[in-house]
């Protein structure tokens, strides 16, 4: 069976026709150039040498670059080992928190500000939802990793989050979850849109967003509160999956993910 084609493949064949039709920002640009040269000896290369048999390796340099799929798989393995030393003999819950796509344009062109109010929300949504007594009582522990595309490489940003069934209360007493769910799924994408939502329109307010692109259109006030209440009157969408317990948890949901 042949290779499946990477993305530097992709790119190798149709960037140059994608650049004849639209024009890259000055970061998807330099990290388009970035993956194109990775590996191919265009950074320079390394040598290694067997202390034994003499025998010689050349190692052509990868780019680093953070969004290149041939760089960060190793980092992604390395960094999902390491959190073994955080994991707890217990079951955890595998949930998934993601915005209407009506925002997407809008997350895209202010995403230090955004990715960092969607973790915020997120975890804010989780802790309150914990600390009540009907749920779970107690602070539970969880990691949380975004992704920015989907399944077809399209922009879609959603936060995994992988969570502790129970929790510690002010006297570190431990508190398991209460009844057959973890949380209660409509209850959590509610306070996530609120919070989320919240946010957003406090760095509207504070002038704090840029509206470049696609999200330009939001620098009319009038189409501003169309996509709010587009927003608000959408149910969002969060996804609770089964429990796994620690150990497959890191082996399986953290690496697929």
């Amino acid at each position: 069976m042949a290779d499946k084609p990477t993305i530097q493949d992709v790119l190798w064949q149709f960037y140059p026709r994608y650049l004849e039709k639209y024009t890259p920002n000055a970061r998807q640009a330099k990290s388009a150039v970035h993956i194109l040269n990775c590996k191919t000896g265009a950074y320079g290369v390394n040598v290694s040498r067997c202390g034994q048999c003499g025998h010689i390796q050349i190692h052509k340099n990868s780019c680093r670059d953070r969004s290149c799929p041939m760089c960060q798989a190793l980092s992604n393995e390395l960094w999902v080992d390491a959190q073994n030393e955080h994991v707890l003999d217990i079951d955890y819950y595998h949930m998934v928190f993601t915005c209407p796509s009506e925002l997407n344009a809008l997350i895209y062109c202010n995403q230090e500000e955004l990715y960092s109010l969607f973790f915020h929300a997120v975890s804010e949504t989780i802790m309150e939802l914990s600390k009540d007594p009907a749920y779970m009582g107690g602070t539970p522990g969880f990691i949380s990793i975004m992704h920015t595309w989907g399944s077809n490489l399209s922009y879609h940003p959603h936060i995994h989050v992988l969570c502790t069934g129970g929790g510690l209360d002010a006297d570190r007493n431990w508190h398991q979850k209460k009844g057959g769910f973890f949380l209660p799924g409509k209850a959590m994408a509610a306070l996530f849109k609120g919070k989320f939502l919240s946010g957003l329109k406090a760095l509207h307010e504070a002038g704090n967003l840029s509206y470049e692109w696609e999200a330009a259109r939001y620098r009319n006030q009038y189409k501003y509160q169309e996509l709010l209440d587009a927003c608000y009157g959408k149910n969002w969408v969060t996804d609770i999956r089964e429990s796994f317990a620690g150990a497959e948890m890191l082996d399986g949901e953290l690496r697929e993910t």
